[in-house]
């Protein structure tokens, strides 16, 4: 029998870093301030039990954004000391400048799991990834994608995501 790994894909933004907290002052991400941006609450520690369970070359970054703040985003993880805490693979990391290719990505790595803030973003995901966790999404989003919604999960926080992730495997 062939064992087929279990594989993470975690968006970054909304999801690691903690937009919601940083908006409009001083620390947003959109800021020149954007590295004193916080992460939320409890997203380092979880991906670092995730890394654990699933193993450093099965979990993957995977994001939406163009090159200035891929960037950004890389040097937000490397000053908050992010691979090092986590476990992960400071190389395991994919961009992208569409949304839809998000899907795409997942397919080509084999993603059995992915936690998403789009709802917009997993319903793409569907017959791709197995678990699909939309990560505290805002009720506009809930609503425009309602109907369209196939089996993802609606989480609040890292604490509630992290028994229903690792109760998968």
């Amino acid at each position: 029998m062939i064992h087929i790994p279990h594989r993470l894909g975690i968006d970054i933004g909304k999801v690691i870093i903690d937009s919601a907290r940083n908006d409009g002052t001083d620390t947003a991400f959109f800021s020149d301030n954007f590295l004193r941006t916080t992460a939320l609450p409890g997203a380092f520690e979880t991906i670092g039990k995730f890394v654990a369970q699933f193993e450093p070359e099965n979990v993957f970054l995977i994001s939406k954004c163009g090159l200035r703040v891929q960037e950004k985003s890389l040097a937000w993880l490397a000053h908050h000391n992010f691979w090092k805490q986590t476990g992960m693979n400071p190389q395991a990391y994919r961009f992208c400048l569409r949304r839809p290719e998000k899907a795409g990505i997942c397919k080509a790595l084999g993603i059995t799991h992915f936690i998403d803030d789009r709802a917009e973003i997993l319903v793409s995901m569907q017959g791709i990834v197995t678990h699909r966790y939309i990560f505290n999404p805002s009720d506009k989003e809930l609503r425009r994608y309602a109907n369209h919604l196939q089996g993802e999960q609606i989480v609040r926080s890292w604490t509630e995501l992290e028994p229903l992730v690792l109760g998968t495997l």
